[in-house]
């Protein structure tokens, strides 16, 4: 069975699922190719499946730059400039990569996020070619944006849904929710596992030192905070949380991530503002791998505060590593953590709860180390083999 695997981004946490998504598709006997951008970060890492890095599309990863004043004016701008240009230029892409796939005839086009309501254009094209055409559903609904353009983004989007043969959801609450959202027939989407991030345990780098990178003591327990600087992620309600963290535990904080809709000046602000600028850490970048490894190799928490979400690849990088988390009752993250187990699930926004739940793991070593064991455990039920397997399975009755 011939499987295309669709992903624009070539670097950041869409890629990296996409990678161990085909290596587990061509175990179970996929013909597998990826296609996906030009700056495709995970060339040097095995493969036993084919990458085709033949989209022509800006990179996933770089640097946000802040300003003020007229200059804050002229960015905002260029911006929304910028936005209209690259909507252009996807659509371009998009059809480059529709005539690529009607020349191919793949069995199945397997897509991740949809960014744009009129790819339904083109998905339905595939499918009157008789080209399977599937989903894995990350997201449905837009993280930072609500009322009005939530909205309009459903009613754009049940045209979107409607073209694929299945969407893939990873787990039964988002399931509950797409459903509820779109008028899609239920029979068209199945459950899968999202599947744990296992490759970054080869990734650590020996000579990387985090703790001295980030002037931490010895000594110190850390909490982690890791992804893309969002609002819908909670990393403000992180920050006040961690006065109650800083007032009964020597603990220190490093929040670390791509800038993605948040000013790092303003998080640098509000840690000065709570006087905790010794106790916290901000690293607004995008890390190599291996420098994500060697960090959570570090961490005995991480926080997941989100304010929004579906699904976290940053909980299973928590658990392949054997660290408990702190996270908000969102999602798959109200499903995949067990609350008292494998670290603890707080509400959202709940700010004293979740410093709370902070202090109780950093607190109490041997209690985190063994959350970290059960974490490490819990890992292992997100292997990919089955994910794969089912999904195999799946496109072949499809196909029959």
């Amino acid at each position: 069975m011939r499987i295309f695997v669709i992903e624009p981004d070539g670097a950041g946490g869409m890629v990296h699922y996409a990678y161990q998504l085909c290596t587990a598709l061509a175990e179970q006997g996929g013909e597998v190719t990826l296609i996906t951008g030009r700056h495709y970060e995970l060339a040097s890492l095995p493969h036993n499946f084919t990458v085709d890095p033949r989209l022509r599309l800006w990179p996933a990863v770089g640097e946000q730059t802040s300003s003020a004043g007229v200059a804050a004016l002229a960015t905002k701008l260029y911006r929304k400039v910028r936005r209209a240009v690259r909507g252009v230029r996807y659509a371009i892409e998009w059809t480059r990569l529709t005539r690529h796939l009607l020349a191919e005839r793949p069995d199945v086009a397997q897509f991740a996020i949809i960014r744009f309501p009129f790819q339904a254009v083109f998905l339905r094209r595939l499918r009157r070619a008789g080209i399977t055409v599937t989903q894995i559903c990350h997201e449905f609904e837009p993280r930072e944006r609500g009322g009005i353009v939530r909205f309009v983004n459903r009613l754009q989007s049940h045209a979107l849904y409607q073209s694929f043969d299945r969407v893939y959801l990873h787990g039964e609450n988002s399931r509950e929710r797409f459903l509820s959202a779109f008028a899609v027939d239920p029979e068209r989407t199945t459950v899968i596992r999202h599947g744990n991030e296992a490759m970054f345990l080869e990734l650590v780098a020996s000579g990387d030192n985090p703790r001295e990178r980030y002037g931490i003591r010895p000594d110190a327990p850390v909490g982690l905070f890791f992804g893309g600087l969002r609002p819908s992620k909670g990393i403000e309600d992180l920050l006040d949380a961690w006065r109650l963290v800083a007032d009964e535990t020597d603990a220190h904080l490093v929040v670390c991530g791509q800038p993605a809709g948040i000013d790092p000046a303003s998080l640098e602000n509000r840690v000065e503002q709570l006087g905790l600028s010794t106790r916290i850490t901000i690293d607004a970048r995008y890390l190599p791998l291996d420098e994500v490894s060697s960090l959570f190799e570090l961490a005995d928490v991480v926080a997941l505060p989100y304010r929004s979400a579906t699904a976290s690849g940053v909980l299973q990088l928590a658990y392949a590593f054997g660290t408990p988390v702190v996270a908000t009752s969102l999602g798959t993250l109200s499903e995949d953590v067990e609350d008292g187990s494998t670290g603890f699930l707080i509400a959202p926004a709940d700010v004293n709860g979740f410093g709370r739940a902070l202090v109780k793991i950093l607190s109490d070593p041997a209690e985190a180390s063994r959350m970290g064991d059960r974490a490490r455990h819990r890992s292992q039920s997100f292997d990919w083999d089955p994910i794969a397997a089912s999904i195999i399975a799946d496109y072949r009755e499809m196909r029959t």
